[in-house]
């Protein structure tokens, strides 16, 4: 039986609004996002690809899925960290996002690193 503990990365998130690349009069709210990836686990893993659900305060959901982040496949050895920053636009002042990486261990396993849900929020919206 395989050990859980080994297939294992973190994943958190910082996002901001970018108030330069927004326009409220024409509904476009840019949000930029930093993500830290950690092979937490004791096996060296490699990020194959994504997959984003994107929601914004309409309930309007969009998914993205493709191959790697911004370009690259990093190959996280136990205990290495990636790190990136990316945006996304919405239509609404207020969104959230969450999704997953479907990652591929040394060993040939492949598994999830589940992405936690984070707010997308335009400044002085949410209370």
């Amino acid at each position: 039986m395989a050990d859980a503990n080994r297939y294992e990365v973190t994943v958190s998130v910082q996002a901001h609004y970018v108030e330069e690349q927004s326009d409220p009069e024409e509904s476009r709210f840019v949000f930029a996002y930093t993500v830290t990836i950690v092979n937490s686990g004791s096996v060296p893993a490699q990020l194959i690809s994504r997959h984003w659900v994107i929601r914004d305060a309409n309930d309007t959901a969009q998914e993205v899925r493709g191959l790697g982040v911004i370009g690259q496949q990093p190959l996280l050895k136990a205990g290495e960290k990636f790190e990136y920053t990316s945006g996304c636009a919405l239509n609404t002042p207020v969104g959230t996002m969450r999704g997953s990486y479907q990652m591929v261990a040394e060993d040939g396993t492949s598994f999830e690193a589940e992405i936690p849900e984070f707010t997308l929020a335009m400044p002085r919206v949410l209370h």
